[in-house]
């Protein structure tokens, strides 16, 4: 095993980053769904942000009154390239916030966070159990 090992942290790394970045967001996740309060919420207009490798992306912004009755209108931090008749402006929708920091919310429907981060999570742990399972044979092979 001279310079193989060399070449097996690659996946090692990304898997290992994937792993950390989809724990991060999935632990964030359930935080918001055991300490978030639901309300209805307004969708008022859409951010749109652009890139260069893609087209636009657009960010619904919605406002709602809080609990303590100050009143929230913040934008998503998820954005899609297509916004669906159930999100246009106008809209009627549950979001779910975290009292303590209204900007942390997520609308139901829109925010596939959670979904993102089990992807992440998945594609991270596979890479991880495979690269070192990988490693141990090969090294136990020697």
């Amino acid at each position: 095993m001279e310079r193989e090992w060399f070449f097996s942290l690659i996946p090692l790394t990304i898997g290992v980053v994937f792993l950390a970045f989809g724990a991060y967001w999935l632990r964030r996740a359930s935080a918001l769904r055991r300490v978030g309060v639901t309300a209805e919420a307004l969708i008022t207009r859409h951010e749109t942000r652009r890139s260069d490798d893609s087209g636009p992306a657009y960010f619904p912004v919605v406002a709602w009154r809080a609990r303590d009755g100050h009143e929230c209108e913040y934008a998503s931090t998820f954005g899609r390239g297509v916004v669906g008749d159930d999100f246009g402006v106008g809209s009627h929708v549950m979001v779910q916030y975290d009292p303590e920091n209204p900007r942390r919310f997520a609308i139901d429907g829109w925010d596939a966070t959670a979904t993102v981060a089990r992807l992440f999570t998945v594609l991270g742990s596979a890479l991880t159990a495979g690269t070192v399972v990988a490693l141990l044979v090969r090294l136990l092979t020697l």
